[in-house]
């Protein structure tokens, strides 16, 4: 018998009984989404912010200096050499991300493997965890490598002749190793896919670019104009870090051949700087592009850091309650008393330039901001503990982190899921902030140091510095609050009793 149909416009009680007209279940999450959905704001979040993402991810092919296509002739032989320059100056990170995210969004939508989405997409999580350690280690061998009188086995790799395959396979095994011993996600068969799929496109990725050089010139401009090369570039032809010193806080759509007196026709001379340059003659569009891959990174992995630490503390605290829970709750209380955003600016001054990095700003906003989960972990654990499922597997005998983790977590992980997206808000938030105050990454584009470009030491104001990278930054902190505020409405208990 049909449980609903769309030809009955009143149903009687028995009618009812019996299954007719009665709308089909829906999971919790699926009711939730499903509600959130239907507020425009927040599907106008959503597509902000997959936009933003977009531009995170292949912001270094959509906005480079290097050309995508350049052929030099050699005078003495007349044979051309057609190479990639683009390509050739990726790093490790930007090679990952290209590889790492299509392919990874293919196969968490692709109705294949018969594995559920979310399942999926944890295994993705884990996979872009281990991408990160891996470019984390990577990146301390090449400092290694780089001092003066370095360690005999780092001297050794510097002076090996393959130290472009044996550097990025070693560091692709070790994290490997780590990536099969953590049973963080399941079956063992799914975690070895996962494992093998990062070793193979992260020691790639590493291997492509080891020997890139640091520092970075751009004199194809030049080498047009002498006649050298030809070149084609991408859509925005020029890098974040490409400076003209001639080209202080253009206005926008200024052009080389405006600004530098090229003659019309010339190599480049057409070429436009769409939003105009900052203090130091770089182009704001590309570092508009450039910065989105810190604000996402900045958020999703400090946030992630936060949520890990938050939940474990959480759970362990509203599990055994007692004597276990008054001793964490202090280390939450202290925690909870130190503020982020004067720690990161104490820190930023005290550190050295080279090691004011991302990953440095990631771990302090990460570590510090963890109580808000533990806390919201802590209360739904204490009204769990008590139930039936939870007694059944104690009782049954599994191990405390099944318990914890597989049966209790999964019910009391809603609150916490919902307050991420303001972390994550407050996290670029701060982030922002230090950029602002110059306090920030070290040579890295940044929508904060953007925005301190609008006022120079004169006074002048710059409209179009501060309405791009404020707007930026305006927009995607709102977005995630609209759908943190959206979900909050979701899962209220009282706001689906009136729906109803």
């Amino acid at each position: 018998m049909p449980r609903h149909t769309d030809q009955l416009e009143s149903v009687t009680g028995v009618q009812l009984a019996r299954g007719i007209a009665v709308p089909e279940a829906k999971g919790f999450w699926a009711e939730a989404w499903g509600q959130v959905l239907r507020r425009p704001t927040a599907i106008g979040a959503m597509i902000w912010l997959g936009v933003i993402g977009f531009f995170a991810v292949f912001a270094p092919v959509l906005a480079s200096g290097h050309p995508l296509i350049m052929r030099a002739t050699e005078p003495s032989t007349g044979l051309v050499d057609t190479s990639s320059p683009l390509l050739e100056h990726l790093r490790t990170s930007d090679r990952l991300l290209l590889m790492g995210v299509p392919l990874g969004l293919l196969w968490v939508l692709a109705p294949i493997g018969g594995t559920a989405r979310m399942a999926k997409l944890g295994a993705c999580i884990y996979g872009g965890a281990l991408s990160i350690l891996m470019v984390v280690a990577g990146g301390i061998v090449h400092i290694q490598t780089g001092q003066r009188d370095p360690s005999p086995f780092f001297r050794q790799i510097r002076d090996s002749s393959l130290s472009h395959i044996t550097a990025p396979a070693v560091i692709a095994l070790a994290v490997g190793v780590v990536g099969l011993l953590l049973p963080v996600i399941g079956p063992f068969r799914r975690r070895v896919f996962v494992v093998a799929a990062t070793m193979v496109f992260g020691g790639l990725a590493m291997g492509m670019s080891w020997d890139r050089p640091a520092l970075q010139v751009y004199d194809y401009l030049q080498r047009e104009r002498a006649g050298e090369i030809t070149a084609g570039y991408t859509v925005v032809p020029f890098s974040p870090n490409q400076r003209f010193s001639e080209l202080d806080r253009r206005p926008p759509m200024s052009t080389l051949a405006e600004t530098l007196g090229y003659e019309p026709g010339t190599p480049g001379a057409s070429r436009r700087f769409l939003l105009g340059t900052d203090a130091l003659g770089q182009d704001v569009l590309s570092q508009l592009l450039a910065a989105a891959r810190l604000a996402i990174s900045i958020g999703l992995v400090s946030t992630g850091i936060a949520v890990t630490i938050g939940v474990t503390m959480g759970s362990v605290m509203g599990y055994f309650g007692g004597k276990v829970d008054l001793l964490l709750y202090r280390v939450v209380e202290i925690f909870q008393a130190i503020p982020v955003l004067f720690l990161l600016i104490i820190t930023a001054a005290v550190t050295p330039p080279e090691l004011r990095s991302t990953y440095t700003m990631m771990a302090i906003i990460g570590c510090f901001t963890w109580t808000t989960s533990a806390r919201f972990i802590r209360a739904e654990f204490m009204k769990l503990r008590g139930q039936d499922f939870v007694q059944s597997a104690r009782a049954v005998g599994l191990p405390l982190r099944s318990v914890l983790f597989k049966h209790m977590l999964p019910n009391g992980v809603t609150p916490v899921l919902v307050d991420a997206s303001f972390v994550i808000a407050a996290a670029i938030t701060i982030e922002a902030t230090l950029s602002f105050l110059g306090l920030g990454p070290v040579d890295q584009p940044s929508w904060g140091k953007l925005l301190s470009n609008a006022t120079n030491s004169e006074g002048a104001f710059k409209w179009g510095l501060a309405i791009f990278p404020g707007g930026t930054i305006f927009l995607t902190v709102l977005s995630y609050n609209l759908i943190g505020e959206a979900l909050r409405d979701a899962i209220d208990p009282k706001l689906k009793k009136a729906r109803v």
